[in-house]
């Protein structure tokens, strides 16, 4: 029975759970963590990761176009996205048995199976073999992530979610591509790179809701810019045929043929077969409320990440579960602030902020105590082919203090430069301490040190 018995369990082996059980093996602590997918969770194994290398290549595309303005001769080329596809599913093995090697490396038991609670100190684990095992700990964490939620609409079986590109072969030749949020924008500009005719359906009439509304703006002309059709106020009502050969069809009446539709409509905690009411765990809604401390009302059981809906980003899971492991088991208190982090949207343009928009700015503060800096430009990359997007930098200033309360970029490598901008802006940095230090020349990050006041 011993080898039943753990301080503490883990359910779920992505960011904000592997984190967590190796740091609380670090601190001594006997862990397990109970995992019935690939290890690594959304970011590794169905997202961030994945995604990324995607829009690298899908980049590609105009990189080769602008070639000849610097004096390549390239010729005729092509482009198999199968290939892509297969390098990236064996990247993403790769890191699966990368983290099952750390997970052995610091001490944790890597049970493999879908966990349910028996009671608030119990879990039993159900293996693919149909065999089960029950575990019991002192402190139960939940980190299982969320999953894509698919429209209540008829025909939605027949549409991706995000999940399933990473399994393609191939691409059609036109896809519809229904949503407004980060997941729908980067896939939108990823097909649009590798040669996809692509038509984008936004309910409301911008795209990015929560991001800067300028800097939003930004990137849809950019995605314009690429070739995208996107239709605002345009609502989806159902999908017809079969795969490959589908219709749209919108709440206005249009009928869209494509080979197609990626469902990018939004996520939610993924808290099936977890039987959190036999431990007693509250729901909120789709998602598990916690305290600043991530306790559930169950005293003994913890959930971090996306299970609870709050601030769905890698970095955040990983530092609420460290948070929660110090804490308990380190004996050293913290908690994560979630007042200040820093995201992007990896389309094409890029997006990056961290801080107030303006619209919030102006909601807390009052528009005649806000001040506004920008600079729109031609980056110096782009300058022999003679092509926009334009970069677009922009900075949010308290006029009382000086105080920057947000930085947004939109443009290359803006969540490179947004990340370094964000920590002086957590330190409380003024429009003053920007304008006192020294440009490094030529870049596009030194305008936001010399933005005239």
């Amino acid at each position: 029975m011993t080898n039943n018995v753990f301080d503490l369990i883990v359910l779920g082996a992505g960011s904000g759970g592997l984190a967590a059980a190796k740091r609380a093996a670090a601190h001594g602590a006997k862990v397990a963590i109970v995992e019935g997918d690939q290890v690594g969770g959304t970011c590794v194994i169905r997202g961030c990761v994945p995604k990324k290398l995607l829009v690298y290549g899908s980049a590609y595309r105009h990189l080769l176009a602008d070639a000849a303005s610097y004096g390549w001769q390239i010729g005729s080329v092509s482009h198999d996205p199968s290939v892509l596809l297969a390098n990236v599913r064996a990247e993403v093995a790769r890191l699966n048995s990368l983290h099952i090697g750390l997970l052995e490396k610091a001490g944790v038991e890597l049970v493999k199976g879908w966990g349910s609670f028996s009671s608030s100190n119990t879990v039993v684990v159900r293996h693919g073999d149909g065999e089960s095992r029950q575990l019991s700990a002192e402190r139960i964490l939940i980190a299982v992530g969320g999953r894509p939620h698919r429209p209540n609409i008829p025909g939605a079986e027949l549409g991706w979610v995000s999940d399933d590109l990473f399994l393609l072969k191939s691409f059609p030749a036109h896809v519809v591509v229904v949503g407004a949020g980060f997941i729908a924008c980067e896939f939108a500009c990823i097909f649009a790179g590798l040669g996809v005719k692509v038509t984008q359906l936004v309910r409301g009439d911008h795209l990015l809701r929560g991001f800067d509304s300028e800097a939003s703006k930004a990137v849809q002309d950019g995605m314009e810019a690429l070739g995208i059709t996107i239709r605002t106020a345009h609502s989806l009502a159902s999908i017809s045929g079969t795969a490959g050969e589908l219709v749209v069809s919108t709440q206005g009446g249009e009928l869209i043929p494509c080979g197609g539709v990626l469902l990018a409509t939004g996520r939610r905690p993924f808290l099936d077969g977890l039987d959190l009411e036999t431990a007693g765990v509250a729901i909120e809604g789709h998602r598990i409320p916690v305290d600043p401390d991530q306790r559930t009302n169950v005293p003994n059981i913890y959930a971090v990440g996306d299970a609870t809906d709050r601030i769905n980003l890698t970095p955040v899971a990983v530092d609420e579960g460290r948070a929660f492991v110090d804490s308990v088991y380190g004996n050293m208190p913290r908690r994560v602030n979630h007042n200040l982090v820093a995201s992007a949207v990896f389309s094409q343009p890029e997006l990056a902020s961290v801080g107030l928009s303006e619209a919030q700015a102006i909601e807390r503060y009052g528009s005649d105590d806000i001040r506004i800096h920008r600079a729109r430009f031609r980056p110096m990359i782009q300058a022999l082919p003679n092509r926009d997007p334009k970069v677009l930098l922009k900075l949010i200033v308290l006029k009382a203090s000086g105080k920057v309360l947000g930085c947004h970029m939109v443009g290359d490598h803006a969540a490179e430069i947004i990340q370094m901008a964000a920590i002086a802006i957590g330190m409380g940095a003024t429009k003053a301490d920007f304008d006192r230090t020294m440009a490094l020349h030529p870049s596009v990050a030194e305008e936001f040190v010399t933005m005239p006041n």
